[in-house]
């Protein structure tokens, strides 16, 4: 194999990284290529290395390096280098806790099977784990391993039960138009155009709580988000910039909602350029827990069971398609971070998006009920605050 010079060494690798530093590899005598557990400064550093190392092989001095890697030391070291949102973290690290560290912690890597991993994830159904958390940890074991085979630790991946890391979850419901206003006319004033901004834009409940005054255009009509709130129970509530770029955006919001945004940044939003758009009844931060005590009422009173905040934005994305939305324009409006196109053809969507704005706000003008304006906004509303 040839070195970073070019030339072709007869025992080993090397390579460079994009660190700048040089990475070696080797086979063992059981033929397993085997990765340095260093790296070094110079090339020359790793060829010395690699001679010393086949010196141990031919003296028969040689000691399998990852013979003595248990899963739970490599699982623990692989979940600290992912970059994860907080709330990814947590819920991948309370996966790899609750459901595989208990099986695999001292197992060394190379003896983990594929029939091991098959009796593991039929243990926990047995134990009556939900199907959605044993695929959700069978991923995660899958990706650990993954990793292993790309540091050259084992040969081959142990996790290849086929469908084991599909998710079977029902379908999740949209809502009407006119569902969509009857959940709005049922939370307390202060959430209504949370609920209609949720479901007209498709903005998520953390990007929906982070909005500031500014994050407004009233006249271009659009919402720029810049941000969002996280809750894990390690961390609290935490303010961050979206996971990826692709979910920094601007997202033009009907002309239906107009009048109502601006009632209500006069009467509810805090005040500044800064002052989030969005508040609990006594002045703080709104949480999910708090706002769900108005939301699970609201979906009593409009005569709507099993529907989560979540389908509200499932709801928008659904309009926005019914419009001729092309993959990418939905891409850009819902944030999608996993997809590079949502980036290269951002520009593409500019002047389209207004147009699936309008496209929404003509759905709204046939399904939104007669309302008379509510002379007195800045009643009681009797929203749980935070």
């Amino acid at each position: 194999m040839p070195n970073a010079r070019g030339k072709r060494r007869r025992f080993g690798s090397v390579r460079k990284l994009p660190s700048g530093r040089f990475q070696a590899r080797y086979p063992g005598p059981d033929g397993v290529l085997r990765t340095a557990d260093t790296t070094f400064p110079t090339q020359r550093d790793a060829e010395v290395w690699l001679v010393r190392k086949e010196a141990e092989i031919v003296e028969n001095r040689w000691h399998d390096p990852n013979a003595e890697i248990p899963f739970g030391e490599y699982a623990t070291a692989w979940l600290k280098e992912r970059d994860y949102a907080a709330t990814t973290r947590e819920r991948n690290e309370s996966a790899l806790r609750l459901h595989i560290m208990p099986t695999f912690t001292r197992s060394p890597l190379t003896q983990i099977t594929t029939p091991h991993v098959r009796r593991w994830r039929s243990t926990l159904l047995d134990n009556g784990v939900g199907e959605s958390t044993v695929v959700k940890a069978y991923q995660i074991l899958r990706a650990v391993m993954n990793t292993a085979v790309d540091d050259g630790l084992i040969q081959r991946n142990p996790c290849r039960i086929k469908g084991a890391g599909a998710a079977k979850t029902a379908e999740r419901p949209y809502l009407t138009v006119p569902e969509v206003y009857r959940i709005a006319e049922a939370v307390p004033p202060r959430f209504r155009v949370l609920v209609l901004l949720a479901a007209f834009t498709g903005l998520r409940f953390g990007e929906l709580a982070a909005l500031q005054r500014h994050d407004v255009d009233l006249d271009r009509r659009t919402i720029s988000v810049r941000r969002s709130q996280a809750e894990t129970r390690t961390q609290g509530l935490t303010i961050k910039t979206p996971k990826s770029s692709a979910g920094i955006r601007t997202v033009a919001f009907p002309a239906s909602l107009a009048e109502e945004l601006a009632d209500h940044l006069s009467h509810y939003a805090e005040a500044g350029r800064a002052g989030l758009v969005f508040v609990g009844e006594r002045g703080g931060r709104l949480r999910r827990n708090n706002f769900r005590r108005a939301w699970l009422p609201a979906l009593r009173t409009a005569g709507l069971s099993d529907v989560h905040f979540h389908d509200l934005r499932h709801t928008g994305n659904t309009l926005a398609a019914t419009g001729g939305a092309t993959t990418r324009e939905l891409m850009h409006r819902m944030g999608h971070s996993s997809v590079r196109a949502a980036l290269i053809y951002q520009h593409l969507v500019n002047g389209r998006d207004q147009a699936i704005a309008d496209h929404v706000d003509a759905q709204i003008r046939r399904g939104k009920p007669n309302r008379q304006a509510k002379s007195d906004r800045g009643g009681s509303d009797g929203a749980s605050g935070t």
